[in-house]
Formats: structure tokens, sequence, C-alpha cells
């Protein structure tokens, strides 16, 4: 497999994961360039980072790769099987991650960084801020004291929900939900990510 990544984008989620797994994978190193106009400006095969490239399948999502991987490669590893009573539980938090959790950062991250209109769009921002705290609050509300999102398996929905918390602690969006700074921290103590951390 090749691993078309870039520091500080979604596809920190795929190297994290095929660093658990053990994978032998390439991984071709790029730098990630804000689009001015348009989404796929990078300079990867599909325009978007990550892509991730395996004999005839080229695919784009961190979602769907998290998946496609577990699915090929995984032999049942960081994923409870089908019909297995947690099974609900670990697709919910797997798609929160991305579709609920990430949404708000991701404005506050294009305004604050990338457009630096935070004054000017404050209105936007504070709401932006308002509804990250909403999908935290339910989360920190869900984890509780688990180790992990399900219990003390730790799967690849603690993966991707670590990336998007990570994207939110660095732009102080985890500020009043201190058992998610606490579990932000276990999922740094791990080797696999370390080693992500390392590649930044």
């Amino acid at each position: 497999m090749k691993l078309y990544y870039a520091p500080r984008t979604r596809a920190a989620r795929v190297m994290w994961l095929l660093e658990e797994l053990e994978l032998p994978y390439e991984l071709e190193r790029g730098e990630f360039r804000p689009p001015a106009t348009q989404f796929f400006a990078q300079s990867t095969p599909t325009g978007k980072y990550p892509t991730l490239e395996d004999g005839d399948v080229t695919m784009i999502e961190s979602g769907a790769i998290v998946e496609y991987i577990l699915e090929r490669y995984g032999e049942g590893r960081l994923a409870p099987a089908v019909g297995a009573p947690d099974r609900a539980a670990f697709l919910q938090w797997l798609h929160y991650a991305e579709s609920t959790a990430f949404p708000p950062i991701g404005i506050i991250v294009w305004l604050t960084r990338y457009r630096g209109e935070d004054d000017a769009l404050a209105d936007l921002l504070e709401d932006a801020r308002a509804r990250a705290a909403s999908g935290f609050t339910y989360l920190d509300a869900c984890l509780g004291d688990k180790t992990w999102l399900l219990g003390e398996m730790f799967s690849a929905a603690d993966i991707m929900m670590g990336f998007t918390l990570i994207a939110a602690q660095s732009v102080g969006a985890l500020e009043d939900v201190p058992r998610l700074q606490v579990y932000v921290r276990r999922l740094l103590e791990r080797p696999a990510l370390q080693k992500v951390v390392a590649a930044q």
C-alpha cells in the first residue's frame, strides 16, 4: 500500500491505523496546500489527503480508507465483529468523529489559521465553538470513565476520534472537558501514534 501523507491532515488517521496493525506501507510525503478556490488542489493522484493506493484500488476519505483496511487486512483486529454487541457503538463513534465532531473544528481552523478572519466573522466563529462544545460535551458524557470508546478495547474508532480531538485541542476546544484531555493523553502514549507524531 502507498499512503499519500501530509502533516496535520486526516492522513494521520490512516498512518496511525497502519502502524497499529503493523502493516507494510510506503509513505509518500507532501505538504498540505490550503486550497484558495477549489478542494482537489493537493499534489496526490486524487488531489486530496489522504489518498491510498493498494494495487488497482485508489481511495480518498479517511473513514472509508480505515474501514477498507480493517476489512481487507485487519484480521479481526481493532474492530468488533459484525453482529457483536459493541459493533453499533463502534460504527457510531467511527463516523461521529468526522461527521459531527470535526465540522465545527474545521471551521475554526479555516477562519483562524487559513483565512485570518476571526475578527470579521466573529459570529460564525462563536457559533462553531458552541457547536464544538456541544459535540464534545456529549462525547465526554458517553466516554465517562472508560479507557477507550468501547471500554477496555482500543479500536479504530479511537483512531478516528483521536485525530479530531487532537485538532480540537490545538484550537482550545477541549478546555471545558477535562476527561477528554485525559483521553487524548492516553492516546498519545500509544507507540503507533507516537510514530505519526514524529513524522509531522
